[in-house]
């Protein structure tokens, strides 16, 4: 069971999430990206999934100042899925230093599937390497050409 942290301040959002997640994974929801820092510091966190709209810190933002607080040793490292509203914003989520990426709307079927084939990567090992197999191209796009 991998620990997840859901942030978005959407309700539709967090319900389908939850639909896909819930039972399978332990999920947290926060509605606030600065919410995220703080959570992950006081939980072991696998995943953290981020909405591009979130309240007063957008996903791009909350990846990057994760990023961050990874690289100096503040934070574990974990595995981030950006929820795009366009095609458009994959250009930012890849500088964002996400992992992967969808582009909403969000089917929950493949929301979990995406998470399942994740997840045992991310227990064993915290965060996918660059051999490790993810779902087909086209299905997700994923950083540093993780296929």
């Amino acid at each position: 069971m991998a620990s997840i942290v859901l942030v978005t301040s959407a309700d539709w959002l967090a319900d389908e999430c939850r639909s896909a997640l819930e039972g399978d994974h332990s999920l947290l929801r926060l509605r606030q990206g600065m919410d995220v820092l703080d959570a992950m510091a006081n939980t072991k966190t696998h995943l953290v999934i981020l909405d591009m709209q979130i309240g007063n810190m957008g996903g791009i933002a909350t990846c990057l100042a994760i990023r961050q607080k990874e690289e100096i040793d503040e934070l574990k490292p974990c595995a981030i899925l950006l929820l795009l509203d366009r095609s458009a914003d994959e250009f930012l989520a890849q500088q964002s230093g996400a992992d992967l990426w969808l582009t909403k709307p969000i089917v929950a079927f493949h929301l979990a599937r995406v998470v399942a084939e994740l997840c045992p990567k991310l227990i064993t090992t915290t965060k996918p390497t660059k051999t490790e197999q993810l779902p087909p191209k086209g299905t997700t796009t994923k950083r540093n050409n993780l296929r």
